[in-house]
């Protein structure tokens, strides 16, 4: 059964709910640094709650909102938790116009900053909650920000070029970051604080929304260049597991069409959840209803595709295991790009490429299938029946 996104929501909003975790404890004035970081909700929109988070201690603290050094340098769910929740989150409520407020230009300062800066602030009550999101990276507690003050910021160099040039689009300032190799995570935030695209354009963008927006146009870009790439010879299986996920991305030798799956598997109890998406080379004209994961995981392929001028189909198989805590999309991002940049097994049969992932999932491949669009029709093409199929292969059904 193809599951909805108010489905998943629900289930995700149940799963946060019943994290129980103790974020930093402070009192209503802050002094510390921001590692560069700020928060745009999406509440009451066009106007908006928009501010920094900062950190209740000195130095260099660019690790705690930096998505793309963590797996690398192994930090644990545990750690990036830690990291998160000691980010207390200032905010005002702003209209997403108001970009000469002198409060949005201290935010456009701190997103394009090249490291941590010195910050203080004082808030109209004491700090207090926390927030979980599969869509955004969790944070500390939060309150109204009075007094704001930050010190000299020295800009990174491209996104300062991009800043300044307000003839160059938005779309076009991305993917020039993009090509630069300019973290995502940086280039996502610039966007947010309306730091990007044409001058009488600019606007604040909520942080969940500009999130998506920039994995969307750079996908969008790569397969445009992707499609005129010849078509892969054979079946590949990528993996590569971290923070409770397992992940594995199988490219068929077709045109361009893509599949997403996502298993949560016992995180609150006895459950198997699973949502899933498609779209065929056709592409896709509605929003994902599996969220913001489906086009960063679309994003982090095509990027490799472009990378090795090749184009093929994609299937990606995500489980999460108990003690999974959602994180933020950059877990799916951070994830799919470290299994791309990985060694790959490859395969003369699709039957052969899912028989191998059936021994890593915990899911049995009988269930994915039948869950399936383009799985569905891809068995479909190479077998007369699923039930043939599954005959020839009851490996796939334990």
């Amino acid at each position: 059964m193809r599951t909805s996104k108010t489905t998943k929501n629900a289930y995700l909003a149940k799963l946060t709910e019943k994290i129980q975790m103790k974020s930093v404890d402070v009192g209503k004035d802050l002094d510390g640094s921001t590692p560069p970081s700020v928060f745009i909700g999406r509440w009451s929109y066009p106007k908006v709650y928009a501010g920094p988070m900062m950190v209740s201690q000195t130095g260099d603290t660019y690790i705690m909102d930096s998505p793309e050094q963590w797996i690398g340098e192994n930090k644990s769910q545990e750690d990036i938790i830690r990291y998160r929740l000691n980010l207390v989150r200032g905010k005002q409520l702003i209209d997403i116009k108001d970009l000469e407020n002198p409060f949005v230009e201290k935010l456009q300062d701190i997103s394009l900053a090249s490291k941590s800066i010195d910050s203080e602030a004082t808030f109209g009550s004491r700090p207090t909650g926390a927030m979980f999101s599969e869509e955004s990276t969790p944070h500390g507690p939060s309150a109204l920000i009075e007094k704001f003050d930050i010190d000299a910021v020295k800009w990174d160099r491209q996104l300062e070029k991009s800043f300044y040039d307000t003839d160059l689009r938005a779309r076009e300032a991305v993917m020039n970051l993009h090509n630069k190799d300019v973290p995502f995570s940086a280039m996502q935030k610039a966007f947010s604080v309306g730091a990007f695209g044409l001058k009488k354009n600019r606007k604040l963008v909520p942080t969940r929304w500009s999130i998506t927006a920039c994995d969307s146009t750079i996908a969008d870009n790569l397969l445009k260049e992707v499609r005129h790439y010849n078509i892969m010879d054979s079946y590949r299986v990528y993996e590569f597991s971290s923070l409770n996920n397992y992940y594995a991305i199988i490219l068929t030798p077709t045109e361009w069409q893509y599949e997403w799956f996502e298993a949560f598997i016992k995180i609150m109890g006895k459950e198997e959840m699973m949502f899933s998406d498609y779209e065929t080379n056709a592409g896709k004209t509605e929003y994902s209803c599996v969220g913001g994961c489906y086009y960063t995981a679309k994003m982090a392929v095509l990027d490799k595709l472009a990378k090795l001028k090749l184009q093929s189909g994609v299937i990606i198989l995500r489980e999460a295991y108990s003690g999974y805590v959602p994180l933020g999309v950059f877990n799916v991002r951070e994830n799919i790009k470290y299994a791309m940049n990985g060694d790959y097994k490859e395969f003369e049969s699709l039957r052969e490429s899912l028989v191998y992932c059936g021994t890593k999932l915990k899911i049995p491949i009988s269930k994915y299938v039948k869950q399936s669009n383009l799985l569905n029709e891809l068995l479909h093409s190479q077998q007369t029946t699923l039930d043939s199929f599954f005959k020839k292969s009851p490996d796939l059904q334990n």
